[in-house]
C-alpha cells in the first residue's frame, strides 16, 4: 500500500499508510460484532499493507482499545501507527446510564464524561495506555469538539476553552517529552478545527466527513490554512456515513443519522454522473479526498474482513479525468477541488 510521510516539526515524522483503520465500527457500533469478526477485519487491514490504526474510549467504551491490545501483541511496535483520542473519561455506572445505548452493542457499563482540563487529558491518556498495554501512542486527538456532539455553541465554547487553557498545555507537554509525536483534534466539523488552528500549533486534524465527493466547503478557509501551517488532515467519513457507498437509497444514512431527501438528489446526480463514466459512486468517492496535498491517510471503516479487502480495490479503481470535470460542469463539485489525474 501506498504511504504519506509528516514531519512537520522534524522529530523523524510519522509515515501514514494512505488508507488508515478505524475501529468503531468493530467495537459493536450498531451491531454486535464478536471477537472473531473483529480480530478478523484487523487481520485484512494488516494483510493490505495498512499500518495505520485509529481509535478512541469511546469506541466500545473501551472495547475498541482492548481488542486492539490482542491484535498488536507479537507484532513490532515501530511497525505502526497509533493514534488515540482524549476529552473523555470513562466512569463505571448501571447498566441504563450506559453511554451510547441503541449505538454500541454488548459494551462495558460505562459512561462519558467530558473533560478537556489538563488533568482529565493525563487522565485520559493513562487509560488509554493501559487498555491498550503500551507504553507510547503516536497521535493524540482531542475528541469531539463540535457541535454535533456538544449541541450548542455555546457550550462547545465552554469546553473549546477549557481544551485550550489546560488540556492543550497537556498536550503541548506531553509532545515536548516525546510521549507522542503528534498531536491535534477529532472532529465532525471543520469550524473549530480552523478555530483552534488560528489559536494554537496542532499538527494534525481528523476530519470526519466533511471533506468529501459531497462536501468541500472546507477548501474555502480551512484547508488552505492548513496547507500554510503544515497541518496534516486524517480524513474519516469518506463515504458520509454511509451514502456515498450506498447510494441514494431508502434508509441511506449521512452524518450518521437517514439522509435528508436534499442530500439523496444531490447524491443520485453525482452517481449518475459517475455511472455515464463506468465508475462506481463508492470508487469516485474513496479516491477524490487524497488528491488534497494536506491529507495523509483515508480511514473509511470496516466491521468484517470482506470490507477491508474491499476498500484497497476500491481505492485502486482508475477513474478517468473527464468524471470529475463533469462533476464540476455540473455544479456537483467545487471548481477548486483537486481531483486525480
Amino acid at each position: 500500500m501506498k504511504t504519506r510521510h509528516y514531519n512537520r516539526l522534524d522529530n523523524g515524522g510519522i509515515t501514514f499508510t494512505e488508507l488508515g483503520f478505524g475501529t468503531a465500527p468493530m467495537a459493536n457500533l450498531y451491531r454486535a460484532v464478536s471477537e472473531e469478526e473483529a480480530q478478523g477485519a484487523l487481520d485484512a487491514a494488516w494483510a493490505t499493507g495498512c499500518r495505520y490504526f485509529d481509535t478512541a474510549p469511546l469506541y466500545g467504551l473501551g472495547l475498541a482499545e482492548t481488542r486492539l491490545n490482542t491484535f498488536f501483541r507479537g507484532k513490532n511496535r515501530d511497525d505502526y501507527v497509533l493514534s488515540t483520542k482524549v476529552g473523555r473519561i470513562l466512569q463505571l455506572c448501571r447498566p441504563e446510564e450506559r453511554t451510547g445505548i441503541g449505538k454500541f452493542f454488548d459494551v462495558p457499563n460505562r459512561r462519558e464524561i467530558y473533560d478537556f482540563t489538563f488533568d482529565g487529558v493525563m487522565r485520559s491518556f493513562e487509560a488509554s495506555l493501559e487498555r491498550l498495554g503500551f507504553d507510547r501512542v503516536d497521535i493524540l486527538f482531542a475528541h469531539d469538539l463540535d457541535i454535533f456532539n456538544h449541541g450548542t455553541q455555546e457550550r462547545l465554547d465552554h469546553y473549546l476553552n477549557q481544551f485550550m487553557e489546560g488540556g492543550y498545555k497537556a498536550l503541548l507537554s506531553l509532545r515536548d517529552q516525546g510521549a507522542i509525536k503528534a498531536f491535534g483534534a477529532g472532529v465532525n466539523e471543520w469550524q473549530p478545527c480552523q478555530w483552534m488552528l488560528e489559536r494554537g500549533d496542532f499538527d494534525l486534524f481528523l476530519l470526519a466527513g466533511r471533506y468529501t465527493l459531497l462536501e468541500q466547503e472546507a477548501l474555502g478557509s480551512f484547508l488552505p490554512m492548513c496547507e500554510q501551517r503544515g497541518a496534516g488532515i486524517v480524513l474519516g467519513g469518506p463515504y458520509n456515513s454511509g451514502i456515498l457507498a450506498t447510494g441514494p437509497k431508502p434508509g441511506a444514512w449521512y452524518n450518521y443519522n437517514p439522509a435528508p431527501q436534499a442530500v439523496l438528489d444531490k447524491v443520485a446526480k453525482i452517481e449518475a454522473v459517475c455511472a455515464r463514466h463506468g465508475v462506481r459512486l463508492i470508487e469516485a468517492a474513496l479516491n477524490f479526498p487524497l488528491t488534497h496535498p494536506s491529507v495523509v491517510s483515508l480511514i473509511p471503516g470496516g466491521q468484517v474482513a470482506a470490507e477491508v479487502r474491499a476498500n484497497l480495490d476500491i481505492l485502486s479503481a482508475r477513474i478517468p479525468p473527464a468524471l470529475w470535470a463533469d462533476l464540476k460542469r455540473e455544479g456537483l463539485m467545487r471548481d477548486d477541488a483537486p481531483v486525480p489525474a
